[in-house]
């Protein structure tokens, strides 16, 4: 393992981001399941509502996903996923030409399709494991791809995960993997660190101290701690509540070197991306 040079920019297809500000990118579940109700959309038109109030509040990215992962989530044929998702992202793509679009899905089917329909980036929450042709689907599409950490996939990966070093395992695990993705030819790479997936509350405490031993890749790492049970557990609130949980964990995620923070709430992550940078900008001499 080399250290690289940190990464400050991500080209989404000739428009270049520089993430050397930390920047948001905005949760759109096309989804009736979500983990957390105020994020599920009924239809296209709530949908776009919802992204425009997304990009007005300073959404850098929309991520749109069709395809819950939370526990017990029913598990969508690609056709169905499909489906779901091609109208909001054309739609999107059409009303909302500037923003930058991600689709968080595992099927390498969806994501070729997703591309030809407009979509910037892909996000995949099981690093390749969930299917065997998306890592070379990313390098013939040339977009932007968030390889995350997962262990197990989201049927079972709540069933007593274990680790003797959870840092320097998924240290590992994203060696491994950013090595076959550069084989291919892939050049923009963003580390997730797959909070929830797989991990228990101490785990998933563990990481967020770690993160900055990610830096060794050179790599922007992405935070999607945004309303999770790890919050719930340890101040012993719901969903609905967690809120102010998940701006602390944020905060700390960019203070420890994060540079994207995916969230339901845009407004409040906005908040901390500035105060944040506003620290960052006034450094004491010496």
């Amino acid at each position: 393992m080399s250290l690289n040079k940190s990464t400050n920019t991500l080209n989404f297809r000739g428009r270049v981001l520089s993430i050397e500000r930390p920047v948001v990118m905005g949760i759109l579940n096309v989804t009736p399941d979500s983990f957390f109700a105020g994020s599920r959309m009924k239809n296209v038109e709530e949908l776009m509502r919802k992204a425009e109030k997304m990009v007005q509040e300073g959404a850098d990215i929309l991520d749109i996903g069709a395809q819950s992962t939370r526990p017990g989530a029913e598990k969508l044929s690609p056709e169905t996923e499909l489906q779901r998702l091609i109208e909001p992202l054309k739609l999107i793509r059409k009303e909302i030409p500037n923003c930058i679009i991600s689709v968080d899905t595992y099927h390498a089917s969806i994501a070729r399709e997703a591309v030809e329909c407009g979509a910037d980036m892909i996000n995949d929450v099981s690093g390749g494991t969930m299917d065997a042709r998306m890592f070379e689907t990313v390098a013939t599409s040339r977009v932007p791809y968030v390889l995350m950490h997962i262990k197990g996939e989201p049927s079972t990966m709540h069933h007593n995960p274990i680790y003797e070093d959870i840092v320097s395992e998924v240290v590992t695990y994203f060696s491994e993997k950013i090595h076959q993705l550069r084989s291919l030819g892939v050049n923009d790479i963003i580390l997730d660190l797959g909070f929830g997936f797989g991990k228990t509350v101490a785990h998933n405490l563990q990481l967020m101290n770690g993160i900055d031993r990610l830096k060794i890749f050179g790599l922007p790492v992405m935070v999607g701690i945004s309303r999770k049970k790890t919050i719930q557990h340890i101040l012993g609130v719901t969903t609905d509540e967690a809120l102010n949980g998940t701006t602390v964990l944020n905060t700390i995620a960019l203070m420890n070197g994060a540079q994207i923070l995916r969230v339901h709430d845009v407004a409040a992550a906005v908040e901390v991306v500035k105060m944040i940078s506003a620290l960052n900008e006034n450094q004491p001499p010496g």
